[in-house]
C-alpha cells in the first residue's frame, strides 16, 4: 500500500466535499433544497460513470443483488443531504461542518442499539466530549446580546445539522451491511440514483429555473460530489481505513479557509471551542481503536 497517496486523496476528498457545501451555501436558498439534491445526485453520476468505465465495465461496477439495502442507505443519505443543505441557510459552513462530526458519535449509539455491539468506555468518553462541544456551539448562538429572531434561526440551523448527522449515522450503519458484499462503485452509484429519485418528491412544491451563477453552482455541487466519492474510494486502496479516519477532520480546516476566502466568514470563539471538543472526541476514539488494533495484531504475531 502507498499510504502517502491514500492520505493525499483523503485530504483532497475533504477539500472537494467542503467546496461542494460551499456551492450549496452560495445558492443561499435561491433554489429549493430538493432541486439542489437532484442536480447534485444526477451530475455526480458523470464523473462516477467515467471512473467506472476507466476501471473496466460499468455494468460490472454497478451490479448489485441488494437493491433494498441500497434503497435504505439512499433514504438515510437523502435525509442527511436534505437537512445538511437546509442547515446552511441558517448557520455558517464551519458550524455545519463541525456539527456533522457528530455522525460517528450517533453511529456509536446506533451500533449499540441496533447492532447490539459492545461499546467500550473510550467510545462513551468520545461521545460525551463530542456532544459537549455541540452544546458549546449551541450556547454561542443564544447570547442575550443577539436578537431573539437571530438566536432562534441559528438554533434551528444547529438542530437541522444534528438531524443531518443522525441521518448520516444511519447511512453509515447501513453501509456496514453493504461493505464486503457490494462493490464501492455500486454503493456510490445506487446512492446517487436513490437520492435523485427521492428528490423528485419535492417537485410539486415548486422548482425554479436556475440562472447565471446558480447554474454554475449547481454543476459544481454535482461534479464535486461525484469526485469526492471517487477520491474517498480510491484512498482506501492505498491506505487502511483506520489510518485515513483522522484526516476526515481536515474538512474543518478547509471549511474555515473556504468560508473566509469565498464567503467572507470567520468562525466565532464558541464555534472554535465547540469544534475542537467535537474533533477531540472523534480523534480520541479513532486513535484508541487504532492502538487496540495494533496491540492485538502484535499479540497475534507473538503467540
Amino acid at each position: 500500500m502507498n499510504a502517502s497517496a491514500g492520505i493525499a486523496m483523503k485530504i483532497t476528498a475533504a477539500l472537494s466535499s467542503t467546496l461542494m457545501l460551499a456551492c450549496v451555501k452560495g445558492l443561499d436558498g435561491a433554489i429549493p433544497v430538493g432541486e439542489v439534491i437532484f442536480f447534485r445526485s444526477v451530475l455526480a453520476l458523470v464523473p462516477l460513470l467515467i471512473w467506472l468505465r476507466v476501471q473496466g465495465s460499468v455494468r460490472e461496477g454497478i451490479r448489485t443483488r441488494n437493491i433494498r439495502g441500497h434503497f435504505v442507505r439512499g433514504l438515510a443519505g437523502t435525509g442527511g443531504l436534505y437537512f445538511s443543505y437546509l442547515s446552511l441557510l441558517y448557520i455558517s459552513l464551519t458550524d455545519a461542518t463541525a456539527i456533522n462530526y457528530a455522525a460517528p458519535l450517533f453511529t456509536v449509539l446506533l451500533a449499540a442499539l441496533l447492532l447490539h455491539e459492545k461499546v467500550r468506555h473510550h467510545r462513551w468518553v468520545a461521545v460525551f466530549t463530542g456532544f459537549s462541544g455541540i452544546l458549546v456551539m449551541f450556547s454561542g448562538h443564544l447570547s442575550l446580546t443577539q436578537s431573539a429572531a437571530f438566536s432562534l434561526s441559528a438554533s434551528a440551523g444547529i438542530l437541522l445539522a444534528l438531524m443531518a448527522a443522525f441521518c448520516t449515522a444511519c447511512a453509515l450503519v447501513q453501509i456496514r451491511f453493504l461493505n464486503g458484499k457490494e462493490k464501492p462503485g455500486a454503493i456510490a452509484f445506487w446512492f446517487a440514483v436513490t437520492t435523485a429519485l427521492t428528490s423528485l418528491v419535492t417537485l410539486p412544491g415548486g422548482w425554479k429555473v436556475p440562472h447565471g451563477n446558480q447554474v454554475a453552482l449547481l454543476i459544481g455541487c454535482g461534479l464535486l460530489g461525484g469526485i469526492t466519492q471517487i477520491l474517498m474510494t480510491l484512498s482506501l486502496r492505498y491506505a487502511e481505513a483506520s489510518l485515513l479516519a483522522p484526516f476526515d477532520y481536515t474538512t474543518l480546516i478547509w471549511s474555515v479557509a473556504v468560508g473566509y476566502l469565498l464567503l467572507g466568514n470567520l468562525p466565532t470563539t464558541t464555534t472554535v471551542i465547540g469544534a475542537v471538543l467535537v474533533v477531540c472526541g472523534g480523534l480520541y476514539s479513532v486513535l484508541y481503536e487504532r492502538y487496540r488494533f495494533r496491540k492485538a495484531r502484535v499479540a497475534d504475531i507473538t503467540t
